[in-house]
């Protein structure tokens, strides 16, 4: 079997770009993963003191300068804290300002209302930032679930080693990533601002409001008030919460089913009214003004929200 030298000039040429794409990928992954670890890292790096760390880390996360929340809007507050999220209230005002107004000005476009426009870009404008803030908090927690364990072998293994426990915490932020570098590092900071290991990691529950964090500071209390061996609290510590998360997951897979029930039974009335629209347009056309039908979809509407409750009360389990 004979091979011209076109055939091979080819493949080589398609073996050097294959090996490009993969080394900039790694590079982008290291580089990521690098900005990741060092997010937190990057503001104790201006030569800044213990106090003034611990101040510009509590006011990033939308905290004061005691570590509190703000008085007003509570549920706000404990939002952006737990989506940890850099506190940014004049850009954030800006971008969903800025969305809502694009919104208002494309339902204009669309509908020639002047009622409508600026009704639906309020709303916008008002609840997307929530539902944003939401998700990154969803999504921080799960994040934390799945950290923690690891984060709980770091500091057993420093202890083993014959490290003190702030070391063992500040090695975690060192070295472990977001939002449980973080997290730790804050703590690590507290810590070596003067706050006793039980006042750090309460501070750190309050921030996270995640029940395995919530698990691992109540062990920290016990052993705090009551003494013990710390090493083999956090060995079951870790272990406790692994089994959670492994129950969690088989939650996620046994209702998994109801899930997707939800979805396709909510997608297919838009879906297909949508379909009609485009194939028939006088389907709905003809008979939308009417009052009957409006109510009748109104109705239908209504129905359609409270079956998607009682199915998200149907698989909503936590342990």
């Amino acid at each position: 079997m004979e091979i011209d030298a076109r055939t091979v000039f080819l493949v080589l040429i398609f073996a050097a770009v294959f090996t490009a794409a993969q080394a900039a990928v790694g590079l982008l992954r290291a580089g990521r993963a690098k900005k990741v670890v060092n997010r937190r890292l990057t503001v104790a790096e201006g030569g800044m003191s213990i106090s003034e760390l611990v101040i510009e880390l509590r006011k990033q996360r939308g905290l004061n300068e005691d570590g509190g929340r703000n008085k007003g809007w509570a549920w706000l507050s404990d939002l952006i804290v737990r989506s940890g999220v850099v506190y940014q209230p004049r850009k954030w005002a800006f971008l969903f300002g800025a969305l809502g107004l694009l919104v208002a000005v494309a339902v204009l476009l669309a509908t020639r209302n002047l009622i409508v426009a600026p009704i639906v870009g309020v709303a916008v404008g008002s609840f997307a930032p929530i539902v944003w803030l939401k998700m990154k908090a969803g999504k921080r927690a799960k994040q934390l679930g799945l950290q923690l364990p690891d984060a709980l072998d770091i500091i057993t293994r420093s202890l083993e080693a014959g490290h003190p426990v702030p070391t063992a915490v500040a090695l975690v932020g060192r070295e472990m990533p977001d939002p449980i570098g973080s997290e730790f590092g804050m703590a690590s900071d507290e810590i070596a601002y003067g706050a006793t290991l039980e006042t750090a990691v309460g501070h750190m529950a309050d921030r996270c409001r995640h029940p395995d964090v919530d698990l691992f500071a109540a062990s920290i209390r016990l052993q705090e008030r009551s003494g013990g061996n710390l090493t083999g609290l956090l060995k079951m510590n870790a272990k406790t919460i692994r089994e959670r998360v492994k129950m969690r997951m088989k939650i996620k897979a046994a209702s998994s089913e109801g899930r997707a029930s939800a979805m396709i039974l909510t997608a297919v009335p838009f879906v297909v009214m949508g379909i009609l629209q485009l194939i028939s347009p006088q389907f709905y056309g003809s008979v939308i003004h009417l009052k009957g039908v409006q109510i009748g979809l109104a109705c239908l509407g209504g129905w359609m929200l409270i079956g998607n409750l009682v199915m998200r009360k149907m698989i909503d389990m936590r342990i």
